[in-house]
């Protein structure tokens, strides 16, 4: 644990699909107490499309200690939902730059080459982590962002979302 002040800034859509392409499911309060533990991170923010009927969803983000910045979604034709978080994010970022120490970018989408770049040359970036160290955008992968760069892959046993039985035979979050 650091003694810095430092945020988080995650791409929800890439997190959630990067991580169940892999055949499991994050707990995001493991997730949450992680980033506070490892990287030191105060302020945790999730950008997420705004989907009418998951607020329950919302709500334990929440309370596992998120900070949710919402954007509208569109659902095309297919049936498919899009909710692009990937400015919200750069912008989020740069506003709070003289409020933190170091920011934790949680992303494999290239679309954040510029500020994970930018970040880097102002000493302030903590990590790029990385949901699947097998699928992430090549535009992350030049030698500059490689000391730089952490990958969530090993981290299931630590993270993963069990459902635990209680004595009662009630389901728990683990």
């Amino acid at each position: 644990m650091t003694d810095r002040k430092n945020f988080a800034f995650i791409d929800s859509q890439n997190l959630n699909l990067a991580i169940r392409a892999q055949g499991w499911f994050l707990s995001f309060r493991k997730f949450r107490v992680y980033l506070r533990e490892k990287y030191g991170v105060d302020r945790a923010y999730m950008f997420i499309g705004f989907i009418q009927g998951n607020q329950s969803l919302y709500n334990a983000l929440q309370e596992a200690g998120f900070i949710c910045v919402f954007r509208p979604t569109l659902t095309y034709k297919d049936g498919t939902t899009k909710g692009n978080c990937d400015a919200e994010l750069v912008l989020q970022a740069m506003i709070d730059l003289a409020e933190y120490d170091r920011a934790v970018i949680v992303s494999g989408d290239g679309d954040f080459h510029c500020l994970v770049k930018y970040l880097i040359e102002k000493e302030k970036l903590a990590a790029l982590l990385i949901p699947d160290k097998r699928k992430y955008s090549a535009l992350l992968k030049f030698r500059m962002f490689r000391p730089h760069l952490r990958f969530m892959n090993d981290l299931r046993e630590k993270l993963q979302h069990k459902k635990e039985k209680t004595p009662q035979g009630r389901n728990l979050e683990g």
